[in-house]
């Protein structure tokens, strides 16, 4: 299970350190892509559950997958750490994500999403542990 906050900075050459403990679920080698939730940011997949998502999109009717896939599949890149942890993550999707100078590490149960600090720190703020807990309350806990 993949959980957690992390700030790290992206180098000039546009690489970012995953934590180990992060790495070591994620396998070798993962799936980096733009994030499909509407946010700008990325998503990372160990490649497990990269298949198990593929495997969703395939499901939809043609004409909804087509549009998924074009979307998706364009900006997915096969990522390995380097020996120091980091990933490089690609330009185009570097730049969809605003990625510059620091990014935010999230911990998603099955994936990662990676975001620009700031857009991070504004989307955080949007929830309130009452917003939360109302969600909370449609699964009956």
């Amino acid at each position: 299970m993949l959980f957690g906050n992390y700030k790290h900075t992206v180098d000039k050459k546009g690489r970012v350190f995953i934590p180990a403990k992060l790495r070591d679920s994620l396998g070798e080698s993962f799936m980096i892509c733009c994030g499909i939730s509407g946010e700008r940011c990325l998503c990372v997949y160990s490649n497990e559950e990269w298949e198990k998502l593929v495997e969703k999109i395939n499901t939809l009717p043609n004409t909804k997958s087509s549009s998924v896939k074009r979307f998706l599949f364009s900006g997915a890149f096969t990522v390995e750490c380097d020996a120091q942890g980091r990933i490089l993550i690609p330009t185009t999707i570097r730049e969809y994500a605003q990625l510059e100078s620091e990014a935010q590490i999230v911990g998603m149960s099955t994936n990662l999403e990676i975001w620009n600090s700031a857009s991070w720190e504004e989307k955080i703020q949007q929830y309130t542990p009452e917003s939360v807990a109302s969600i909370m309350e449609e699964l009956n806990f």
